[in-house]
């Protein structure tokens, strides 16, 4: 509909990092590195996991799938954010905004779901040693894939619709570098308190449920462990528990803070911090978690290199 020189348009307007920010196209640049950085360290943790034999295991192929959710998370975001900064073109239309709250929040989602089942597979190999190939078994593996993915999906698709449904107030300028859930419904002209309150408590059950699960498991793990004789069995349970406890904190972190608090669609600025540390920061640490601290992954990684080296 056109009103003179106006236009109405369904399109948003992404205000990028917070002005405030000191160095702001340095700060872009060094996200746009770790965005490679990351692209290219998890891209090579999934060609070791694929490449080599002795990295066909139920918990590699669980981790070859993590590192494939980080990738898909970071390209929803840093891309089109680095290409509306440089080019001062900061519009988004409708349909590219609801891709972007979808894609970043059923990834999001599936890796909580991934990352408790890690958890799963973690306490059978230790506890259960004997029955472990029995119980985490490739048909076993495709289907916690699978549950995380779908419960990620479905999720995100109740919540993008829901979202997008609202009346949005003009001028359409969401206060973020990315169109994310919180950000949007800051520009909401209804009374959106009854949705939030969903959205705390859909972030019970996606975040703090399961990490009570995982923390539970975790008691009856270390219990396990240190009944071991072995203390190179030990110290192998451990380092695996170790890397693993680390990724749990750095997602589950930023993630129940964006999301379980009451009215934080109301702290952009904290929100962007929290979103440049989690969906960005960690999908960078996540292969080195697993590559520097696993003997295993390393020597995969040496027979790459000497395999490069001989090729020359």
């Amino acid at each position: 509909m056109s009103t003179g020189n106006k236009t109405e348009t369904k399109d948003f307007i992404l205000l990028g990092i917070d002005p405030e920010f000191k160095h702001i196209t340095a700060m872009v640049s060094i996200i746009l590195l770790i965005y490679m950085a990351s692209f290219i360290g998890n891209t090579l943790l999934i060609f070791l996991i694929w490449l080599y034999s002795h990295l066909h295991t139920p918990m590699y192929f669980l981790l070859s799938q993590l590192s494939l959710m980080d990738i898909t998370l970071t390209s929803s975001i840093v891309p089109k954010m680095a290409a509306n900064f440089f080019s001062g073109w900061r519009s988004i239309s409708f349909l590219a905004c609801g891709t972007q709250i979808f894609f970043s929040l059923t990834v999001a989602i599936a890796e909580c779901i991934l990352i408790t089942l890690m958890c799963f597979d973690r306490y059978v190999a230790i506890c259960e040693p004997l029955r472990y190939p029995i119980i985490i078994n490739p048909r076993v593996c495709l289907q916690m894939i699978a549950m995380s993915w779908a419960g990620g999906a479905l999720t995100s698709l109740g919540h993008t619709a829901f979202t997008l449904h609202f009346n949005i107030c003009s001028p359409r300028e969401i206060p973020h570098f990315f169109c994310e859930v919180m950000a949007v419904l800051r520009i909401v002209c209804e009374d959106i308190s009854v949705y939030e309150k969903a959205v705390v408590i859909t972030s019970i059950l996606v975040l703090l449920l399961p990490l009570s699960l995982i923390l539970a498991s975790y008691v009856v793990i270390f219990l396990a462990v240190l009944r071991m004789n072995s203390p190179e069995g030990r110290n192998k349970a451990l380092a695996t528990c170790s890397s693993h406890l680390c990724v749990v904190g750095l997602y589950f972190g930023p993630g129940m803070c964006i999301y379980m608090r009451p009215g934080s669609a109301h702290t952009p600025k904290l929100n962007q911090g929290l979103f440049l540390f989690g969906p960005i920061f960690t999908p960078l640490l996540n292969p080195l978690a697993y590559s520097l601290r696993n003997k295993e992954v390393l020597s995969a990684l040496k027979m790459l290199m000497g395999m490069c080296q001989s090729t020359r």
